[in-house]
């Protein structure tokens, strides 16, 4: 099917705007409550009920996000080609598979590998749903409310994002030590439904006409600020994927707060600065964000006690918030609109590279130093990045000046 409304760009007054962005967000929040949920509970199930070590969790974990990465590119096509409402929703549809295939994994009396294979398949099928439900909704809010809004958007979105995740985390944790991993998978359908039942419901907006350019000259003009974002994401994923384990080697409860602290700490400065990328220039906010966020991996790095290591999760929170908007704002003034749905696939995948690779490669240094390393290693990728980002900051400036 094609998503034939017309554009909404085209002379949307700014309230409905609004209205359209919150519920895309509410959505797209409940489609991402799929992926939270389980996030604390899968490193956990493969170590304690499967029997697996620290680098089959990584794979467990980063696979999912290998799955996102590998199919940006097609779910950027069909929202550019089809419209971005029947990507979402193709997207909201997959994440609910997964949750029946969690449930699987959890109910049926199968050897340990097999059940992991299983596993496995959920995952790939939840970062299918993920690309496809994120890189949908960014073009759809975008193609209703305008390009000069794309860092309104994405604030908003990532706000969205880490709301579920602020939430979804411990409440996954809780289900998943109360009523086991069974529970985890029916609230990950349930959740599934209900955003696809939202989004099934909104207006949609046409696929933009046009020429489009190729995925090779898409992905020339947004590499460099796909690379800073893919150094950024370390951090998160480092987090994501150990947290859990290092917390329960240091003999501390509760590492469902380190999540809830860096998904309160991203959407409050989401919500409060927002806005700062349009007026500072995207490159110059994403430079001090991984600076901070640098802060915050060397505070968990060297964390002599819980309170401690929550605060570091926080300050990476505080530090990760602004630097997708920001370089985000980069990518989509680069390609033309019918290409837009491709650049945002694209763009978001190299966070979904970071993702991916950082769960085995952190998971193979924890193996041999420990579970500090993985922060250690954050630490140095975020600095890795602010340089990048500081470098194109220097370069947009020197593109802006009359005489250059």
């Amino acid at each position: 099917m094609t998503d034939s409304t017309p554009a909404a760009s085209r002379g949307t007054p700014h309230h409905d705007g609004t209205g359209k962005l919150a519920a895309l967000c509410a959505a797209v929040a409940l489609g991402y409550l799929t992926i939270c949920l389980p996030l604390p509970v899968i490193p956990l199930f493969v170590h304690e009920v499967l029997g697996y070590g620290d680098v089959m969790v990584g794979v467990a974990v980063g696979i999912q996000f290998l799955a996102t990465v590998l199919t940006r590119g097609v779910t950027g096509k069909i929202a550019d080609q089809r419209g971005p409402k029947v990507a979402m929703v193709a997207g909201l549809s997959m994440t609910g598979v997964s949750g029946l295939i969690y449930g699987a994994v959890a109910l049926l009396p199968l050897p340990n590998a097999l059940r992991f294979a299983l596993l496995i398949v959920g995952r790939l099928a939840m970062g299918c749903g993920e690309s496809l439900t994120v890189t949908g909704m960014l073009a759809w809010a975008i193609g209703s409310l305008g390009a000069h809004q794309a860092s309104r958007v994405m604030s908003w979105t990532g706000a969205a994002l880490y709301g579920a995740l602020a939430v979804g985390a411990p409440l996954g944790l809780w289900i998943g030590q109360s009523l086991g991993f069974v529970a985890v998978a029916a609230c990950i359908v349930a959740s599934a439904v209900c955003g696809l039942a939202l989004a099934a419901a909104l207006r949609g907006v046409a696929a933009p006409g046009g020429k489009r350019i190729g995925l090779g000259s898409v992905l020339g003009r947004i590499a460099p600020a796909g690379f800073a974002l893919c150094l950024q994401g370390v951090g998160f994923a480092a987090i994501g994927a150990f947290v859990s384990l290092y917390f329960h080697a240091r003999g501390w409860s509760g590492a469902g707060l380190t999540l809830s602290a860096f998904g309160a700490a991203f959407v409050a400065v989401r919500l409060l600065f927002g806005r700062l990328p349009d007026r500072f220039g995207g490159a110059q906010v994403a430079t001090v964000s991984m600076l901070v966020e640098a802060v915050g991996q060397a505070m968990l790095w060297l964390a002599p006690s819980f309170a401690w290591a929550v605060a570091g999760a926080a300050i990476t929170g505080l530090g990760c918030s602004l630097v997708f908007p920001a370089l985000g704002t980069l990518v989509v003034s680069r390609v033309p609109p019918q290409n837009r749905g491709t650049a945002l696939g694209a763009y978001a995948a190299f966070q979904d590279i970071s993702y991916g690779l950082t769960g085995p490669i952190t998971g193979f240094a924890a193996a041999r130093a420990g579970y500090p390393i993985v922060f250690a290693i954050g630490l140095a990728a975020s600095l890795c990045g602010a340089v990048l980002a500081w470098a194109l900051a220097r370069r947009t400036v020197r593109a802006a000046r009359p005489d250059a």
